[in-house]
């Protein structure tokens, strides 16, 4: 199997704040609109709003979106100078990455990463010394 694209869809209860929420509280760029839905460009990936399909309940979406960020500090004054909610603040994990938490409006967990540069994520694997 060859997968081509990809991309995580929520389907919120209230499309207008989740809209409002990742567009103007987390600043993510619109890669593309349509009727009923709004997709974002998220670093590599995208998230896309659907206003459709869903049961209008609250989601019980078990995982998490993760967004690298650059600087976990300047993120958390950003996102806390909007007013959105730090449900966990900034952490240095044991596995060594800088991890904060927030929630979108329906409860969709989004983890801000910080990857030290020290840290092998940011170490090109293709490479080894001789």
């Amino acid at each position: 199997m060859e997968i081509l694209n990809s991309r995580i869809i929520v389907r919120p209860s209230d499309y207008a704040r989740t809209l409002a929420f990742y567009r103007d509280g987390l600043g993510l760029a619109i890669a593309r609109e349509y009727p009923g839905g709004t997709v974002f460009y998220a670093g590599q990936s995208l998230v896309e709003v659907a206003a459709h399909g869903g049961s209008g309940a609250a989601g019980t979406f078990d995982g998490a979106i993760w967004l690298q960020v650059r600087e976990i500090a300047d993120a958390a004054a950003e996102l806390a100078l909007k007013g959105i909610v730090i449900e966990r603040a900034p952490v240095l994990e044991p596995w060594g990455l800088w991890e904060m938490w927030v929630r979108d409006p329906d409860g969709v967990a989004i983890v801000l990463v910080e990857v030290p540069a020290e840290h092998p994520i940011r170490r090109d694997q293709r490479w080894s010394p001789e």
